[in-house]
């Protein structure tokens, strides 16, 4: 006879009354569930180690090249700020490293003559070391700088005089090595180990497009299916996309800044402004989507009428998101995803003809709206992207009363807003 392998609490119940069937099916469900979750976790994780190895090796090699430069040749024989300066540069201000070595060289003039001045008036000790940090702060702020240079002045002041008494002439070193650093972070990034500019933005690029798509496809599910929470799942991860974005922004900074610096890039100057003009409209959409979830919902929970296109037409802005990242990654004119877009607002046309409620014809505007934002993502402009979205939509039969017009009880509440 077959042992039943299945956790105890799996074979406990009368299997005639199905209970205990009931129950493992709930908690196969929600393993199945920590199991994805597991697996996005770990795939989360890969990519941002894929995003951050080229800094990473740039970083190590940048670090190295300093503390040689500065122990070898300068004769330093304690090189610690050059490489920190250097990791510093590359790290900290990712698409501003030009302005992260100035605001370095600046912090450290301002910690070195705050910390000189005082120290030789009041000597060091405690309250001496006390004083000078908070004077070094409250003149970068007063001078109008920045949080780093702030930072900056405030360490080279610590350092200045808890090392001056036992260290003679640590001022001229720490310039050097401060500039040395920043020097040796721009030369990798810009001729040693210049990162490919297009490909730090598509890595950075697919999880915000990822992210769209997906809760879109979730969205136009959920509104097909009745269900609503599926629909408020999807709603909820639209609105946490702040990381997704604020990656996606750093990248393009990063990417303009290599292929202004780097000779090797520039080349790429051209096909970058694909995506720097594309990343206003991505938030758009990204924004605009999340209203027109958060109708769908609405429109589940009064039981307004869904006409079949609707989700149809949510699922193309989802195609037309995924395209639009696969045509930019390959250096193609986005042909297909401004077509798809199109398509959605076709597909919306029909289910406004179709007649939907007052949540219904929201929905219906924005899809419009975020088609019209794709189609300025794609290079599009804004007033040739509403002109065809207005096209697209049969927006001229809908107001004269053309072949697809039906009763006037069938139509909205509000007529959807242009683009």
């Amino acid at each position: 006879m077959a042992r039943d392998r299945r956790l105890p609490f799996l074979r406990r119940g009368n299997p005639r009354d199905g209970s205990a069937d009931r129950d493992g099916q709930r908690i196969a469900s929600a393993m199945e569930g920590l199991r994805h979750r597991g697996k996005a976790t770990l795939h989360d994780r890969l990519h941002r180690v894929r995003t951050a190895f080229g800094l990473a090796v740039q970083a190590g090699l940048a670090a190295g090249l300093a503390y040689l430069v500065s122990h070898r040749l300068l004769k330093n024989p304690q090189p610690v700020f050059a490489p920190i300066s250097a990791v510093g540069t590359l790290a900290a201000s990712v698409g501003q490293r030009f302005r992260r070595t100035v605001e370095l060289i600046a912090g450290v003039a301002v910690g070195v003559l705050v910390g000189d001045v005082l120290i030789y008036f009041v000597g060091t000790g405690a309250w001496q070391l006390a004083l000078v940090v908070t004077s070094a702060i409250l003149l970068s702020i007063f001078a109008g700088a920045s949080v780093a240079i702030v930072i900056q002045a405030a360490a080279t002041a610590v350092l200045i005089v808890t090392l001056s008494p036992s260290t003679e002439n640590l001022e001229f070193p720490r310039f050097v090595d401060a500039l040395l650093g920043g020097g040796i972070a721009l030369l990798v990034t810009a001729i040693l180990l210049p990162l490919n500019p297009l490909r730090v933005i598509n890595r950075a690029a697919r999880p915000a497009l990822d992210l769209l798509a997906d809760q879109l496809d979730a969205g136009a599910e959920a509104l097909r299916n009745r269900d609503r929470d599926a629909a408020q799942r999807a709603l909820f991860r639209l609105r946490e996309n702040k990381e997704e974005l604020a990656a996606l922004s750093e990248a393009i900074e990063g990417a303009k800044e290599t292929s202004t610096l780097s000779p090797a890039r520039w080349h790429r100057r051209s096909e970058l402004t694909h995506y720097a003009e594309a990343a206003d409209p991505i938030d758009r959409a990204m924004r605009n989507s999340g209203t027109l979830v958060r109708r769908a919902v609405t429109m589940i929970e009064d039981s307004e009428p869904v006409p079949e296109p609707m989700p149809d037409a949510i699922g193309h802005l989802a195609e037309s998101v995924r395209l639009l990242r696969q045509e930019f990654a390959a250096g193609q004119e986005p042909e297909h995803a401004r077509e798809r877009s199109l398509r959605a607002v076709s597909e919306a046309g029909r289910a406004y003809a179709d007649g939907v409620g007052f949540s219904g014809s929201v929905v219906i505007a924005q899809v419009r709206t975020t088609a019209s934002d794709l189609l300025v993502a794609s290079g599009i402009e804004q007033e040739e992207a509403n002109r065809l979205v207005r096209q697209a939509f049969g927006e001229k039969e809908h107001r004269t009363g053309g072949p697809t017009d039906r009763s006037p009880a069938a139509h909205p509440p509000t007529a959807p807003p242009v683009g």
